[in-house]
């Protein structure tokens, strides 16, 4: 027997694999394309979420720049909800949105870090944080949904899926530059320092 036949014997006899074993619901993905629309119904829900959310995070920026890149981000989001609505009518499904609980919990902890952070150059930093986890989401998300789309030979589907995803990253690359350039950060340590 070799190494890996053991380790896998090992793993499969496991007396705890009744207890970590997750049965998969009735109505669970049984193919790829299957999980390609229901990962595409998750990002859907998600990003008409995040078009009622990111309005408040732009209003308690105290920073210009920071504000007129989530609105600017606000603005890309609409167009990729169209997007995706796209996307759905590509594939002749209905676009549908499934609860992304990935998004309702940073949009939560976003809504926290709001009452958590007094107003000014600490809240700023962090609402670019919290901005940042909505915007590495989207990055795996849309990475993942490309890959799918590509696997499945839907290839005007995974066109439009990169383009998102190119936004995504250069949506994170902005507040990088944000938090950095604009000095967003060290005035949130200057602020620490003189209270």
């Amino acid at each position: 027997m070799k190494n890996s036949d053991k380790i896998t014997t090992e793993i499969n006899t496991s007396p705890n694999k009744s207890e970590n074993y997750v049965l998969a619901s009735a109505d669970a993905a049984s193919d790829m394309r299957e999980l390609f629309l229901d990962s595409l119904k998750d990002i859907y829900w998600a990003e008409n979420a995040l078009l009622k959310a990111l309005p408040k995070m732009a209003d308690n920026c105290t920073s210009g720049s920071l504000a007129a890149a989530i609105k600017e981000n606000i603005l890309i989001t609409k167009n990729q909800v169209v997007r995706l609505e796209r996307v759905f009518e590509l594939l002749n499904e209905t676009a549908e949105g499934k609860k992304c609980e990935a998004i309702t919990g940073i949009i939560k902890e976003g809504e926290n870090i709001l009452r958590e952070t007094a107003q000014g150059p600490v809240r700023d930093a962090a609402i670019i944080g919290a901005s940042q986890k909505i915007e590495h989401y989207e990055i795996a998300s849309y990475g993942m949904l490309y890959a799918f789309a590509t696997t499945l030979g839907e290839n005007d589907a995974a066109k439009l899926l990169r383009q998102t995803l190119a936004e995504e990253k250069e949506a994170d690359m902005i507040l990088s530059d944000v938090a950095a350039y604009n000095s967003i950060n060290f005035k949130a340590c200057t602020a620490f320092k003189a209270s």
